[in-house]
């Protein structure tokens, strides 16, 4: 009986040592007052689209005028 008791204790301790450790991860990826990690992700992955957008903006802008200039130079 004494062996079943022990191990009854073993696996008590891993399993408050497994516990301590999930309510890490999960303050981590969830975050407790502070942003977790999925917020975080999301606010990179909004940044890099806006990024995007704004890269193809300013080459769009940049082609136009560079079609502008040889029109006016064609023309002028």
């Amino acid at each position: 009986m004494t062996e079943c008791s022990g191990q009854f204790e073993q696996c008590q301790n891993h399993f408050e040592a497994i516990h301590r450790k999930l309510d890490r991860l999960d303050e981590a990826v969830r975050g407790n007052g502070t942003p977790g990690i999925n917020v975080r992700l999301d606010r990179l992955e909004q940044d890099a689209k806006r990024q995007g957008r704004l890269t193809w903006l300013i080459l769009g802008a940049v082609i136009t005028a560079l079609a502008s200039g040889v029109v006016a130079w064609i023309a002028g």
